[in-house]
């Protein structure tokens, strides 16, 4: 049988990282392509405590359907922990739980985009938020990133479209996948336009708490004041991943209908999930908590730069961010990147090709991303020489 799929389906692409991590069955394959947070840090002990004890004294509580919002002490849990730098949560706006920040991106494009309808994100960006957008119908605007974030001139340009952008995406902290943090000055400025046109800002804030270098800057949620800003906020690379576990914050009117959109989707996020989240949160020290993951993840990113500084030509470019996973490395003009990313593989390394991240995966590019919160100390040192002897070839 020909199956006839849908256009909206059609024009989308399988993850080149979900088709990375595939090739992880080989043993021998040193992988700087995932964007897994560090497994060494789940805390497995504690959560296996908190679900032993839930289902030996209240198992039906998470056994049963859930309301679609999603669990009442988890959110005020939640949200408790999201403010501790600055309010995220108005009179105006509502709070859902979702299954990881992923399905945030879909509803957003779901209730908000029809077929044509344009979506503004940073060029390059994460390219599972780019798929939901693209699935949905939306058409993809990338504005190219400055070091301290997206062009405040070139996203006025987009704004000032014949038509309306539906909303803009943005990853502030530690941009997946160049590491670049969007700095205080810019975020007033990306807010400011996004009242001057009307324009909605997804916050997409995974990485925020992975910062161990330099000071919090404050969100562009903690900004809003007219209800422009939705919040997305993941607990994948805190606590763990599997869980699915992510908050949405926004506009009561717009949580509303994301909420419907929720229903026809799955229901409700896990409830064992969601309560074993809650009791984590009460009953752990989370500054504690996030300091050990932050000292994991800058000794592993200080030794990756420290390798790289040893053994990439210097012709090469690259960032050096202040927390998060990912490196953003740039070749010079006479390195082709498809071929390079090919021969890292060839040697047993895989990295991510950067042109998977642009609004228009068939750009030419020279970049591609390395993710340090997954492989070893030794892997680093290993996989990081074997790169670097190709960039000198």
């Amino acid at each position: 049988m020909k199956f006839e799929f849908s256009k909206r389906i059609s024009g989308v692409k399988a993850s080149a990282v979900r088709e990375i991590l595939k090739m992880m069955k080989d043993p021998e394959i040193i992988s700087f392509g995932g964007g897994n947070p560090a497994s060494e840090t789940f805390p497995v002990v504690k959560l296996k405590e908190i679900s032993d004890d839930i289902f030996n004294n209240e198992p039906n509580s998470v056994l049963e359907y859930g309301i679609t919002e999603g669990d009442n002490d988890f959110k005020e849990e939640a949200i408790k922990f999201l403010s501790r730098h600055g309010n995220i949560v108005n009179d105006y706006d509502g709070v859902m739980v979702t299954s990881g920040s992923q399905q945030i991106m879909d509803f957003m494009a779901k209730c908000l985009c029809d077929e044509g309808d344009v979506v503004i994100c940073e060029n390059p960006s994460f390219l599972g938020a780019l798929n939901a957008f693209k699935s949905n119908g939306a058409k993809l605007v990338g504005v190219e990133m400055d070091d301290d974030g997206i062009n405040i001139a070139k996203l006025e340009e987009a704004l000032k479209m014949a038509k309306k952008p539906k909303f803009i995406y943005l990853i502030p902290n530690f941009q997946n996948p160049t590491g670049i943090t969007t700095s205080l000055e810019k975020r007033k400025a990306i807010y400011a336009l996004a009242k001057k046109y009307q324009v909605l800002i997804l916050e997409d804030d995974p990485y925020g708490d992975l910062r161990f270098r330099n000071e919090a800057i404050p969100s562009i949620k903690s900004l809003d004041d007219e209800g422009l800003v939705v919040y997305a906020a993941s607990f994948s690379k805190i606590i763990a991943p599997g869980m699915r576990v992510a908050i949405m914050i926004g506009h009561q009117e717009l949580l509303a209908k994301c909420t419907i959109a929720k229903q026809t989707n799955d229901v409700h996020t896990n409830a064992w999930a969601q309560r074993v989240m809650a009791r984590f949160l009460q009953e752990t020290d989370m500054e504690q908590h996030l300091a050990k993951l932050q000292r994991v993840y800058d000794e592993k990113c200080s030794l990756m730069l420290a390798e790289m500084e040893k053994h990439f030509s210097k012709d090469c470019k690259w960032t050096k961010p202040d927390g998060g996973m990912f490196i953003w490395v740039t070749l010079p003009e006479r390195i082709d990147m498809p071929t390079f990313v090919q021969n890292a593989l060839k040697h047993k390394v895989a990295v991510v090709p950067g042109n998977a991240f642009y609004d228009d995966d068939n750009k030419r590019c020279q970049s591609f991303r390395m993710n340090y919160s997954m492989p070893t100390r030794e892997q680093i040192i290993k996989g990081v020489a074997v790169l670097g002897a190709l960039t000198n070839d």
